[in-house]
C-alpha cells in the first residue's frame, strides 16, 4: 500500500463516518473503495468491521455525552441482532469474491429502493418515554427482536445500508424521532459490527494497516456525526438523508 493511500482512507472514514451516524449507507462508499485499492472482498468485508465497530463506539459517547442514550432499550434490541451477526458473518467468509460483489450490487438497489420509499414519514408515534425506558407492548417487542435478528444476520454479512433498516424499524415499529433513532442505532450497529469483527479476524479476514486508517476516520466521523445530531436536530438528520439518496441514485446511475 502506497502512502498517499492513508489519508484518502483517512477522509473517506471521515464522511463515511458522519453519514454513517446521521443516517445510513456509509459503507456503501468505503466497501467499493476498499475493493479499488485492491483488496479482496471478503477482506474488504471484514476490514470495514474495524472501522465500523470504532466509529460506533465514539457515536454512543457522543450521544451519551449529549444525553441522548437508553442504554437498557438498545442493548434489548441488540442482543437478537447480535445472535444473527454470528450466521451472517460466517455466511460472510465462506462466500467467493464474485457472489459477494454480486450481492452487494444487488443490495445496493435494495437500500436505494428503501431510502426513497423513505419509511420515517410512517411514523406511528406509539411509544412512551418515561423516564429512560421506552414502554413497548408484548408483541410490539418480541416483533421487533424477531426483526433485529434478521437484521442482524443481514448486518454481519455485509453490513452496507444497515442503518437504513434500523431506521425503518425504530421510527415505524417503535415511534422514535429520529434523534433518538440515531443514538440506538449506532449502539446496536456498533454490537453487530463487533461480534462479526471477531468472527472476520479468526479467519483472517482484516487488512490491519488499512483498517485502522479507515477506522481512525470512522471514529472522528461518528463524533463529529453524533454532534451534528443532537445539535442541529431531526431536520438536519432528513436533509442528510435526501443527500445521501442523490448521492446513492447518482452512483448507480455512473
Amino acid at each position: 500500500m502506497e502512502i498517499w493511500q492513508f489519508p484518502v482512507i483517512f477522509t473517506v472514514g471521515v464522511v463515511a463516518g458522519v453519514i454513517n451516524t446521521l443516517a445510513g449507507g456509509g459503507s456503501l462508499i468505503t466497501l467499493p473503495v476498499l475493493i479499488f485499492l485492491g483488496l479482496p472482498a471478503t477482506v474488504a468485508n471484514g476490514t470495514n468491521r474495524l472501522a465500523i465497530t470504532v466509529q460506533s463506539v465514539l457515536a454512543v459517547a457522543g450521544f451519551k455525552r449529549k444525553g441522548v442514550s437508553d442504554f437498557k432499550f438498545s442493548l434489548l434490541m441488540s442482543i437478537p441482532a447480535l445472535i444473527g451477526a454470528i450466521i451472517g458473518a460466517q455466511l460472510a467468509v465462506d462466500v467467493s469474491d464474485i457472489l459477494f460483489k454480486r450481492i452487494l450490487a444487488v443490495v445496493m438497489l435494495l437500500v436505494l429502493g428503501l431510502i426513497l420509499w423513505n419509511p420515517t414519514r410512517m411514523r406511528q408515534g406509539n411509544v412512551r418515554y418515561n423516564g429512560g425506558m421506552f414502554s413497548l407492548s408484548r408483541s410490539r417487542r418480541i416483533a421487533s427482536m424477531l426483526i433485529f435478528f434478521f437484521i442482524g444476520v443481514y448486518g454481519g454479512f455485509i453490513q452496507a445500508g444497515i442503518g437504513f433498516l434500523i431506521i425503518a424499524v425504530l421510527t415505524t415499529m417503535n415511534g422514535l424521532n429520529l434523534v433518538e433513532t440515531n443514538s440506538h442505532k449506532v449502539f446496536i450497529i456498533g454490537m453487530n459490527a463487533l461480534l462479526a469483527l471477531i468472527v472476520f479476524i479468526f479467519n483472517s479476514k482484516i487488512c490491519w494497516p488499512i483498517g485502522l486508517s479507515l477506522a481512525a476516520g470512522n471514529g472522528l466521523g461518528g463524533w463529529i456525526g453524533s454532534h451534528l445530531a443532537v445539535t442541529k436536530g431531526e431536520r438536519f438528520i432528513k436533509l442528510i438523508l435526501a443527500i445521501c439518496v442523490v448521492g446513492m441514485v447518482v452512483k448507480l446511475l455512473i
